[in-house]
């Protein structure tokens, strides 16, 4: 058995083509899984906005991962819309400062969304961000993103589990939520991930929350695929535990 600590800590993506298999699989997780990604998959899909509605009614918490990236006044607005609907975990993909400030003044008062930073999508590598035009190293890219994350008063930061110590040691990293994706069990394929981590590596090396797609939405038993992610996270955060006593 999993805590109720390590639990809440895997996000689930539901990176699916349609509403009705999304649903199939979180029903699969009941008891299991209360956390769920929601992204460009599922966009445009017939009988989203239900779905979501579906998901917060039923004591599940939900993560927007739409990467707003647009004007201030734009950015402003949608985070109202997100805020008023009661989603917990939204993604802004911005090196704006402004923009990411934008993104909290239209949270206003409310506790939520959580507003996470992209740092660099875990896709890409040194050579991709060269491609791009970027003449940073890919390690000081991420630390930047996250000083202006911190400095702007955003909640937390996305970042490959490599990144994870680094970011802890900036001034101020403690207090910032740490997601991470590009989660792979030892035992299933990369995908598209360049800078994967295992479950237990991102847990030991500080992540506080953990996305996780196609190891469980795409195994033959995404139940199981879960428990077993879930019990490599249990032990590498009972190791911190005692190698912190």
């Amino acid at each position: 058995m999993t805590s109720p600590q390590i639990g809440d800590r895997l996000i689930v993506a539901l990176d699916v083509p349609s509403v009705e298999r999304a649903r199939e699989i979180v029903d699969g997780l009941d008891g299991v899984v209360s956390f769920f990604k929601i992204g460009l998959h599922l966009h445009m899909a017939s009988g989203l906005e239900e779905f979501v509605s579906w998901l917060i009614t039923s004591d599940r918490k939900v993560f927007l991962d739409f990467k707003y990236n647009d004007v201030d006044e734009t950015v402003r607005n949608g985070l109202r819309n997100a805020a008023k609907a009661g989603i917990d975990f939204l993604t802004v993909h911005s090196e704006n400062g402004s923009t990411i400030r934008a993104a909290i003044e239209g949270r206003g008062n409310y506790d939520r969304p959580k507003i996470l930073i992209v740092t660099v999508l875990t896709s890409l590598d040194s050579d991709d961000l060269m491609d791009l035009g970027y003449r940073l190293p890919l390690d000081q890219l991420v630390l930047n993103r996250a000083q202006k994350a911190l400095d702007a008063g955003c909640d937390g930061v996305i970042a490959s589990g490599r990144e994870v110590r680094a970011i802890r040691s900036l001034p101020g990293g403690d207090s910032l939520l740490i997601v991470t994706p590009g989660i792979r069990p030892s035992d299933s394929p990369l995908n598209d991930h360049k800078r994967f981590t295992t479950p237990g590596d991102a847990i030991a090396w500080g992540a506080d929350y953990l996305v996780v797609g196609r190891p469980i939405v795409r195994a033959e038993d995404p139940r199981r695929a879960a428990l077993d992610i879930l019990a490599e996270m249990e032990t590498a955060a009972v190791g911190m535990s005692t190698r912190q006593r």
